[in-house]
């Protein structure tokens, strides 16, 4: 394990991504490396290219998609104390989703279906292999894509915010009316999953997502700034978004802190990346995840264990293949590779569409974690990360 950071590959780490924010390709960043009790934090640039101050570490990000391992984190509390099984058809907490149909092809119409062979269980939303997810083609060119962006589901194609303007009930009675892509447990199929969890997981308990999430994780990790929406006295310290203009190949706002989607409770709370946080909040849930505190060691087992087939991981690219493959909730190492990804430390994290990414390496203990303000344009990693895991690879 190590347990001590070097200041000469601290300092490349720090170059390395000052780089990016030099250049221009976003105003600002966050990022913490930590090993055992060496912790490392620093911020580079300004919370917006027009702002007038420095970034600071206590600034508020759009974590994305690093609110899944949150949601799964939250959905295990549920199983270690029995509320839920992992085995458990979610047809009673969601008739919406009970007596599925399939396509008969991922481009078949959509009344072009075939009954599903069995119910959706709880394991199936923490794995992704509910049947329903990111095809990853682009966004309108099928009749199922099509006919989820009519419904405003945010759910397998196009941008996730503005968010839907559906509440709970009314997005989960949209999704039902729809068929699956796949039948449940066949494959790997990115987002709708946590969404679902995040339904299910309200239901379960009788409570509002926000309410289950802050209960059984925030307030046990001390995570006081990570909301799905920003307190009025917090919004000063909320970072502007930016995404790349399609028209120009340049960058324009996605959202402001003057006009944000996160200024007042969203009508639906995303379970699959709406949450905001800062470097400190996630470091903490990190290390109460990984140090144990949050769930028991067979529970965590579990979690970061492997359970995809070899096919199932194949057939996930970009997001999954080689040394990375999926446990419940989270990327962990896969059960077949060896060794890191290349540039990609070997361990169990996650990326967030708007700009972050986080891993721990169970083998050496080394943690990274990095928020931004420049959303990815494709699950591939941008080069930010690429070179913020070339450097933290010194550590490991």
């Amino acid at each position: 394990m190590t347990d001590r950071l070097s200041p000469d590959a601290l300092a490349q780490v720090h170059d390395a991504l000052a780089g990016h924010v030099e250049a221009g390709r976003m105003p600002g960043l966050v990022y913490l490396v930590a090993a055992g009790d060496d912790v490392h934090v620093a911020a580079i640039g300004r919370p917006a290219f027009e702002a007038d101050r420095a970034l600071r570490t206590d600034d508020l990000f759009r974590i994305a998609s690093l609110t899944k391992p949150i949601t799964a984190v939250a959905t295990m509390t549920l199983v270690e104390e029995g509320t839920i099984t992992l085995d458990q058809p979610v047809d009673g907490l969601l008739p919406e989703l009970a007596d599925r149909r399939v396509l008969r092809r991922p481009d078949a119409e959509i009344d072009d279906s075939v009954p599903a062979r069995r119910a959706i269980t709880v394991e199936d939303l923490l794995t992704f292999r509910c049947g329903m997810g990111s095809p990853m083609v682009a966004p309108g060119s099928t009749p199922l894509m099509r006919a989820e962006a009519a419904l405003d589901l945010k759910s397998i194609g196009g941008p996730p915010w503005p968010p839907t303007r559906h509440d709970v009930d009314s997005w989960i009675t949209a999704l039902g009316t729809l068929p699956w892509l796949a039948q449940p447990g066949e494959r790997w199929l990115y987002n709708t999953s946590a969404q679902i969890l995040g339904v299910l997981i309200a239901r379960a308990t009788g409570q509002p997502l926000e309410r289950v999430l802050r209960e059984r994780v925030f307030e046990v990790c001390g995570m006081a700034d990570t909301a799905f929406a920003v307190d009025i006295a917090k919004l000063d310290r909320l970072t502007t978004a930016y995404g790349t203009d399609p028209g120009t190949g340049g960058l324009r706002v996605t959202d402001s802190p003057s006009s944000s989607s996160w200024a007042n409770p969203p009508s639906f709370p995303d379970a699959s990346g709406m949450l905001l946080s800062t470097i400190a909040d996630y470091w903490r849930f990190v290390c109460r995840f990984i140090g144990g505190e949050l769930l028991r060691p067979a529970t965590f087992a579990a979690m970061t264990t492997d359970h995809l087939t070899p096919a199932q991981r194949e057939g996930a690219p970009p997001f999954l293949g080689g040394p990375d493959s999926w446990g419940l909730g989270l990327l962990v190492p896969s059960a077949t590779a060896e060794g890191a990804s290349a540039p990609f430390p070997s361990g169990v994290g996650w990326d967030g569409g708007s700009g972050c990414t986080w891993r721990t390496n169970l083998r050496t203990g080394v943690t990274g974690i990095l928020l931004t303000q420049r959303e990815m344009d494709s699950p591939e990693p941008p080069a930010v990360f690429q070179d913020f895991w070339s450097a933290v690879n010194a550590f490991a």
